[in-house]
C-alpha cells in the first residue's frame, strides 16, 4: 500500500524536470495539502532531455492509480502509481519518479 500524492509530493521526470501537480478541487485535503488525483494536470518544466535537439517531457500521464479510494469520481494516485513522462508530440520518455510525499494515509 502506497502513501496518498499530495500537491507538496516530490515528482520529477527521469531527465531531471520537475513535475508540479495542479489538483483541480483543492478542497480535498490530506494533512493540509490538496490530494491529487489521475484526473488532475501535472506539467513538468526544466527536463533537459535531448538527443539531436531539445525533446523535453512536459507532462505527466498516470496509467497504474490506486486500486481503492477516490474523490470526485477519478482514482487516486499513491507511490505505488505508475506515471508516464511525455513530450509535447505525445512521445512517452519515461516513468515518472515518485521522491516523496506525505507519509500519515497509505491506500491500495
Amino acid at each position: 500500500m502506497g502513501d496518498y500524492l499530495t500537491a507538496q509530493s516530490t515528482l520529477m521526470c527521469p531527465h531531471g524536470g520537475t513535475v508540479s501537480p495542479i489538483p483541480a478541487d483543492p478542497s480535498i485535503s490530506l494533512g493540509g495539502s490538496a490530494i491529487v488525483l489521475s484526473t488532475d494536470t501535472f506539467p513538468i518544466a526544466g527536463c533537459t532531455f535531448n538527443v539531436v535537439v531539445p525533446h523535453p517531457c512536459v507532462l505527466v500521464q498516470w496509467i497504474v492509480t490506486a486500486e481503492h479510494g477516490a474523490a470526485n469520481g477519478a482514482q487516486c494516485l499513491t507511490t505505488d502509481s505508475v506515471g508516464l513522462c511525455v513530450a509535447a508530440d505525445g512521445a512517452v520518455q519515461g516513468i515518472v519518479i515518485i521522491q516523496a510525499t506525505q507519509t500519515q494515509v497509505s491506500g491500495l
